[in-house]
């Protein structure tokens, strides 16, 4: 059974030079930037980025990342990051597909988990925040279950 994904958000980025190793292919660790770019871009087009979350009382610590590299990212390649947000009642989980702008190649899959903080008592919450609920469904393309 397919994952349900409640909504989509896409950017489009270039490598740059200081992203790369010798080889002009991009060091692993650099692909967790753009998985952060990405949904940052998601978090501002639905008006809760991660200052939004601090004045609703929280942060959101990401607690579980998965990568799987299947052809190298290179300078000046243009790249497709896609966020298809599958979780959004007991976390964000977030499945990314990063791709070549032109030829629609798969190049990364990634996901991450993240869980909503009290900053007030440091408790993690097992039920995210209504107002982290209320901004994911004002994005254009979300979908309930």
């Amino acid at each position: 059974m397919a994952k349900h994904i409640y909504c989509r958000h896409s950017i489009e980025l270039e490598v740059p030079f200081f992203d790369v190793d010798a080889m002009h292919i991009v060091w692993h660790g650099h692909y967790v930037k753009y998985l952060e770019v990405a949904r940052c871009a998601f978090l501002s087009a639905i008006g809760y980025d991660y200052n939004e979350m601090g004045r609703q009382g929280f942060s959101w610590p990401v607690v579980q990342m998965n990568l799987k590299y299947v052809k190298p990212a290179r300078f000046g390649q243009h790249i497709r990051v896609e966020v298809a947000v599958v979780e959004i009642e007991s976390c964000l989980r977030i499945d990314y597909t990063i791709s070549d702008s032109a030829s629609g190649a798969k190049l990364t899959k990634a996901s991450t988990t993240q869980v909503a903080v009290s900053l007030e008592n440091g408790e993690m919450q097992f039920q995210t925040p209504e107002s982290w609920l209320f901004a994911v469904q004002r994005h254009p393309t979300f979908e309930a279950v």
